[in-house]
């Protein structure tokens, strides 16, 4: 290819009028016929050899176990497991998992742990082993759950997953190579005495954004809205559910109330409380609140939240404050005001 440049790299040619004298390139033409080639070859072997997605989607139910046993006690757990996309090969698997951060998402660990026992008693399935599934096929799982003698009171939580094998590329024939997992929780709480360890605290109870006016004073328009924020922290070692209200008052004797939404907070671990009507959820992407308050406020207004945890359990209180006015209004009236006020003394000076 060199040589063939070399030789054909340029021609001079006298036009028979003007007799100036041109240089025409070649290189531009062997450099887009390289590219034609390249692309016509790709486009054949997309043709020729078509690539096919594994469609995978699987059902796993009950989604979420909670469990209060005492040591020495077993119990067996019917679960199904349903396939509802292609045909796929599965393995059964049991990993603890812990608090991943204040919003209720959790980190699966990547080993085995804690005094728990689990194995499954079908004839023909082992935990770590694989199996195949058929599309719109099921398989029930039965899980047994040991506890051994002597082990410390506490929570220990783990996740029965069930994991596709991608299947292999067979001999030309591309294939995406997809791996899906579906998990369903299991949370053990293990107690001697059947006691429970409960030891909620609220570490954070207030209002966000807005403009702050000295320590803890918020001010924010009368339209905007105003997004709450409770976060609750577990001290003890037991799972926690809270069961309670948020309360808003005004200057005015007006009031309203908001329930909180029962959900666990693991134990040792920190959750945000949502309360109903929550925040859209698309503002929680960005800004994660428990109540998102929508209205039109003036004056003061209190807000004070009283959670329990199930009977015989502590009660915990919080309150906080905010004030709203009417800012962009009253700047949109100062801004028509200081116009008409202009528009006068221009009439006049005319006059």
């Amino acid at each position: 290819m060199q040589n063939l440049n070399s030789k054909f790299k340029s021609k001079t040619v006298i036009p028979a009028k003007a007799g100036i004298q041109t240089k025409i390139s070649w290189i531009p033409f062997f450099k887009g016929m390289t590219m034609m080639v390249i692309f016509l070859t790709f486009a054949f072997l997309f043709l020729t050899f078509p690539i096919h997605a594994q469609q995978v989607s699987l059902s796993l139910s009950p989604p979420l176990l909670e469990l209060f046993i005492k040591p020495g006690k077993a119990i067996m757990i019917a679960y199904k497991l349903e396939n509802l996309g292609d045909p796929t090969f599965l393995n059964l698997k049991i990993l603890p998992f812990e608090a991943k951060d204040n919003l209720g998402n959790i980190r699966i660990k990547s080993e085995f742990e804690g005094p728990v026992r689990f194995s499954l008693d079908n004839a023909d399935l082992t935990l770590d082993q694989p199996f195949f599934l058929k599309t719109k096929d099921s398989q029930q799982i039965l899980l047994r759950i040991r506890i051994p003698e002597n082990i410390t009171d506490g929570d220990y939580y783990y996740s029965l997953l069930a994991e596709t094998i991608p299947p292999t590329a067979s001999e030309g024939i591309g294939s995406a190579r997809a791996k899906a997992t579906i998990g369903s929780n299991i949370l053990v709480t293990i107690s001697n005495s059947g006691n429970m360890d409960i030891k909620p605290k609220i570490i954070l109870f207030s209002t966000k954004n807005g403009f702050m006016l000295g320590k803890n004073i918020r001010v924010f328009d009368s339209s905007e809205k105003i997004p709450v924020v409770l976060t609750v922290a577990n001290k003890g070692k037991n799972m926690i559910k809270p069961e309670g209200q948020i309360s808003l008052k005004g200057n005015f004797g007006e009031t309203a109330k908001y329930d909180i939404i029962s959900k666990n907070i693991l134990a040792e671990s920190e959750r945000m409380i949502e309360a109903t009507p929550s925040a859209d959820l698309s503002s929680r992407i960005y800004y994660p609140s428990s109540l998102l308050l929508s209205g039109f406020f003036i004056g003061k207004y209190s807000l004070s939240t009283q959670i329990k945890f199930g009977e015989n359990s502590p009660t915990i209180f919080g309150s906080t404050t905010f004030y709203a006015f009417p800012f962009k209004i009253l700047g949109g009236v100062l801004l028509s005001l200081i116009i008409v006020l202009f528009i006068l003394k221009r009439r006049k000076d005319n006059d």
